[in-house]
């Protein structure tokens, strides 16, 4: 059989619909690559190799992606009968395990992919890097001594390395784009509500936590979001839908766009990165070569240092929640003893915000992303280009320094969490390498509901400077 290591999922699928592999073959080809490479990343904590056989073994649904492996994230996803840890010791400790599917978990696997193992994350998904102190840090395969990222960072390990060519993600501040950065792979965050998190979740941190995957290609990162796109009953409210799949958008005229470009840092102080600025300068060249009109623009809402309070209010008065029902779910309280230092504090102050207090900084929301959605609707932009972060993939423990690292995640993480409580789809795509090797994304941010015009742009992008043919340092 063709080695598959490299062949993107789309293509994988198509191997077993003509007859020339079997799932059973590629789930096996996929836990050897497992088996061969996470020592060295540690990017899967949970295999479910035994169950990934028997299911490719029994009857499949007749779906898109038939007996292709897939992994999914130990965080906001559950699999009935897996592991389910948040990145946490406490659930470590316990053992806990999932007793149903997320819904989206069943999409894919209506869609016929087989869930081979779940990916590291950061407790609680509140990290931009991956070092939880529950099953230490996921490694990059492009350095192992430096982040993958977070919060999505064993998924972007993941896929980088070649385990799986398709992974599940979520993203509630940047944490599908900015593993997607740092792993140089294609991770795009759908607009709000694309994905139904049911039944576990309406919405959280004000509907700007979202599912989708993490990629090496373009057709594969639209193809799976059409699988697990759609509503579920009961869900607060729907995303607009698309006017076709996302799969029929690959390869598709995108027009000329009007966009605009950010190339630098929008809290005063903090001093641009240029491997940041070439990436951007880079890509802005790339778009006039193909026709767009290119200008130095971006919304003025993005400079306003209070979404920095609001966001964070949102975020603390969150994790005091998760904690308390975490707490109601185990029969116990979840006292600070069981969760990392970080994340108590932000549940201290999460207890200490009142709720007029909460509601005024949502209210505040609600109008800064009318202000931001001004840009595209009056002022007549496309899309917005802009660093995924303020800084190339960081080494192990920079982000995680007691004393220093607060400051740093605040330094470079510029410009992702706004678009989370705008709701807007955006993606990062792997057009850039610093002078050592480490990949770094660009992002590239859409209109509300507009992931068709995202994919085009990226499969434009694609076809004009191809990425699939660099591989890490550590791969399959």
């Amino acid at each position: 059989m063709t080695d598959l290591t490299w062949m993107d999922a789309c293509a994988q699928a198509e191997l077993v619909r003509s007859g020339q592999a079997s799932p059973a073959e590629l789930i096996d080809a996929a836990v050897d690559r497992i088996e061969r490479v996470n020592p060295g990343l540690n990017a899967v904590i949970h295999p479910r190799f035994d169950k990934a056989r028997s299911e490719a073994a029994g009857p499949l649904p007749d779906g898109p992606f038939r007996g292709v492996p897939l992994l999914v994230k130990d965080l906001g996803c559950q699999t009935d009968g897996d592991p389910y840890h948040c990145g946490t010791k406490f659930l470590k400790e316990l053992g806990w395990t999932a007793d149903h599917d997320t819904a989206f978990v069943g999409r894919f696997r209506q869609a016929g992919f087989v869930v081979v193992g779940r990916t590291n994350v950061p407790e609680f998904g509140t990290a931009i890097t991956t070092e939880p102190a529950s099953h230490g840090p996921a490694r990059n395969p492009w350095n192992p001594d430096h982040s993958t990222g977070g919060s999505s960072g064993g998924t972007g390990a993941a896929v980088a390395s070649g385990m799986t060519p398709v992974a599940h993600g979520n993203d509630g501040g940047g944490s599908i784009r900015i593993p997607a950065s740092e792993c140089g792979v294609v991770g795009l965050k759908p607009t709000r509500a694309r994905v139904s998190q049911s039944p576990d979740v309406g919405e959280a941190w004000m509907g700007g936590t979202i599912d989708g995957v993490l990629t090496r290609t373009v057709r594969d990162t639209a193809a799976a979001l059409d699988c697990i796109a759609g509503a579920e009953p009961g869900d607060p409210y729907p995303a607009p839908p698309l006017p076709r799949p996302l799969l029929q958008e690959v390869g598709a005229d995108p027009g000329h766009l009007r966009v605009g470009i950010l190339d630098h840092p929008l809290l005063p102080g903090v001093s641009a990165d240029m491997d940041s600025a070439t990436a951007v300068a880079t890509a802005a060249r790339l778009l006039e070569n193909l026709g767009h009109k290119v200008e130095v623009s971006h919304p003025v809402a993005l400079q306003e240092p209070e979404f920095q309070l609001h966001f964070g209010n949102i975020v603390m008065v969150a994790m005091a929640a998760d904690l308390d029902s975490w707490s109601r779910r185990v029969g116990r309280d979840v006292t600070d003893d069981d969760i990392e230092a970080g994340n108590a504090a932000l549940a201290a102050v999460g207890r200490s915000i009142s709720a007029p207090a909460y509601l005024a900084s949502v209210e505040w929301m609600h109008g800064y992303q009318r202000r931001m959605a001004r840009w595209w609707a009056e002022d007549g932009f496309d899309v917005l280009v802009s660093p995924v972060l303020n800084g190339s993939p960081p080494p192990l423990g920079w982000l995680t320094d007691p004393e220093q690292g607060m400051t740093r995640v605040l330094e470079m993480m510029q410009y992702t969490a706004q678009f989370n409580i705008t709701g807007q789809p955006a993606v990062s795509l792997p057009l850039h390498w610093t002078a050592s090797g480490l990949p770094m994304g660009v992002q590239f941010t859409a209109a509300f509901g507009r992931e068709d015009l995202l994919i085009r742009l990226a499969a434009q992008l694609e076809q004009a400077k191809p990425w699939a043919g660099r591989h890490p340092q550590v791969h399959a």
